[in-house]
């Protein structure tokens, strides 16, 4: 188990973010966790401690919106996501996490300044069948390499506008989907040590409350608000993003 106290004092308020997040505005903010732990121990351990804990937030994000979720988005969704994780697990010695990063917060920010600028569809999209396997496949393969797939799952989402509890729960269910396909590959590349097991179990206590307080504030926020602090999320999530990875490669 790690006994760093710095760790702690980053660790605990990276999974309460990632719970408030997953619970509540569809994984937005969540990306933050890694990076957080990643002041302390590398990204990599970061991930493989954050996903037992995030399998115990789909359970308790399952049952708190049980019966609230676009069936047919997921079919399209999980499958493509399933190819994509296989394809970052066959290319995991290859790809470097942060042109990956980098890749998906430039696509956050286009994504978002689309929607600051006004630049929206009348109407909003309904489900896409070729767009729904593309950002599926790309959520997979950066969830993956970084438990970053929110943003990809948010630019195939956010626009068909639905209800908001149907697609926090369509986000629930996908991404527990996502994380149960992730748990071979992980085991396979060692990464499920003891170390991280046990560090993983202390902070689990934090998992439901984190959910629980996302629940409570999704069901205090109105529609139009919600929506506009998802965007935001997604730009904070984008700036986030390219500035880790362009700082990683001008030190690299």
């Amino acid at each position: 188990m790690i006994e760093d106290p710095w760790f702690y004092a980053a660790a605990i308020p990276a999974v309460l973010i990632v719970g408030i997040s997953k619970g509540g505005f569809a994984a937005g903010f969540g990306i933050l966790g890694v990076p957080l732990m990643a002041l302390v121990i590398s990204p990599l351990q970061a991930a493989a401690i954050l996903l037992p804990i995030l399998l115990l937030m789909d359970v308790v994000g399952l049952w708190a919106y049980r019966r609230q979720f676009d069936m047919p988005n997921l079919r399209i969704l999980v499958p493509a996501a399933a190819i994509g994780i296989l394809i970052g697990w066959l290319t995991a010695s290859l790809v470097r996490e942060e042109h990956v990063a980098l890749i998906v917060g430039i696509v956050a920010l286009a994504f978002a300044a689309d929607f600051w600028t006004g630049q929206k569809r009348e109407g909003a999209p309904g489900r896409s069948i070729p767009k729904g396997g593309f950002w599926g496949m790309v959520a997979g393969f950066t969830s993956f390499v970084a438990h970053a797939g929110g943003p990809p799952f948010q630019v195939y989402m956010l626009p068909q506008r639905l209800d908001k509890t149907l697609y926090v729960g369509t986000s629930v269910v996908f991404f527990w989907a996502v994380n149960l396909i992730k748990v071979p590959p992980y085991l396979a590349l060692g990464q499920f040590n003891t170390t991280n097991l046990t560090t993983a179990l202390v902070l689990m206590p934090l998992a439901p409350i984190g959910i629980m307080l996302g629940v409570r504030l999704h069901h205090m926020i109105p529609e139009e608000p919600f929506y506009r602090l998802c965007y935001a999320g997604v730009t904070l999530v984008g700036i986030k993003l390219v500035y880790d990875a362009a700082s990683s490669m001008i030190a690299g």
